[in-house]
């Protein structure tokens, strides 16, 4: 009898443990964040802040993490007047952008979070282009060149006396920016008549069904779908260079390789759930930032732009 009763014991026990295990597990699910965070900008720029956070939604479940497209322009639009708290860029704010900021008392802080290089693509059947010189890209593109520059032959002589049909990013983008600055010169913008959008898959695709076409955009829409599409090298005076993670990393692909970037507002300060994402972005980015085709920082500036982050939260 004595046994019996130790084993209903032994058995209640056991229950009552299994009991505030799941319990436990409960509260700390319930103790997990709550919240929305609303990110919009660059399409350069989002497939790595749309990775981070999808492993921050295994985290913290609760927080409902949303990105738009809507080009780096309108991203910096959105920031200025306080719709979201964080924008995807992919060149740093410009003085007006930054003076919608201080006007409508909007602190922000500018992390790096990876490198990019601007690819230049024509479509595979395209036999005649290996490479184009910077000199070549800004023949084709410079303002000038609108309804002027319209045969491929126009730009390198023996190239065949075929239609150019130009697909690039459109001038909300900081891919355009970029782009239009690196090879046209500062402020000088491109030709416009050219197929523009703000959605890279849509270039691609224009690109990829195109014999005549060119275009640029990131190289990580390169690296999504290089089996429609041929690299071109570019040779700036010091040899024909092709884009790689390497060469973009080591400032070789110039003059097409840049930093891109998330803003974050004050709000990081306020809300909880806008610190601890960022934190965690900062955190891992340096390997998601490889998985979608980008090239991450080094381990010293990452660690830089998590300092300056815990600056900010501080000040």
């Amino acid at each position: 009898m004595k046994k019996k009763i130790k084993t209903i014991l032994f058995i209640c026990t056991s229950v009552l443990i299994i009991s505030c295990a799941g319990n436990s597990e409960k509260a700390i699910k319930t103790d997990q964040l709550e919240g929305s965070i609303k990110i919009d900008g660059s399409s350069t720029v989002y497939p790595i802040t749309e990775a981070i956070a999808e492993e921050f939604r295994d985290v913290e479940p609760k927080v409902k993490v949303t990105i738009g497209v809507s080009g780096t322009g309108g991203g910096f639009k959105k920031f200025g007047r306080s719709e979201i708290a964080i924008a995807n860029a992919s060149r740093s704010i410009k003085d007006q952008e930054a003076k919608n900021c201080g006007e409508n008392n909007i602190p922000y802080l500018e992390l790096s979070v990876a490198y990019d290089g601007l690819a230049v693509l024509v479509n595979p059947e395209n036999t005649w282009v290996d490479f184009l010189t910077v000199e070549e890209l800004n023949t084709i593109w410079n303002p000038a060149a609108q309804n002027t520059i319209m045969y491929w032959d126009q730009v390198r002589e023996g190239w065949p006396h075929e239609e150019l049909h130009l697909f690039g990013p459109g001038t909300a983008s900081g891919t355009y920016d970029y782009f239009s600055e690196a090879i046209c010169g500062k402020k000088v913008g491109t030709r416009g008549d050219y197929t523009a959008s703000e959605d890279d898959h849509i270039l691609v695709q224009g690109i990829a069904t195109d014999k005549n076409g060119l275009g640029f955009f990131g190289l990580a829409y390169y690296e999504e779908n290089k089996e429609k599409l041929k690299l071109v090298g570019v040779d700036n005076g010091k040899g024909i260079i092709i884009p790689t993670m390497e060469t973009v990393s080591n400032g070789t692909y110039a003059p097409l390789s840049r930093p891109i970037f998330i803003y974050v507002n004050d709000a990081a300060k306020k809300r909880k759930e806008v610190k601890e994402f960022v934190s965690f972005y900062l955190n891992n980015a340096a390997s998601i930032v490889k998985d979608v085709g980008y090239i991450p920082l080094t381990n010293t500036e990452y660690n830089r732009e998590i300092t300056k982050f815990n600056n900010f939260l501080k000040n």
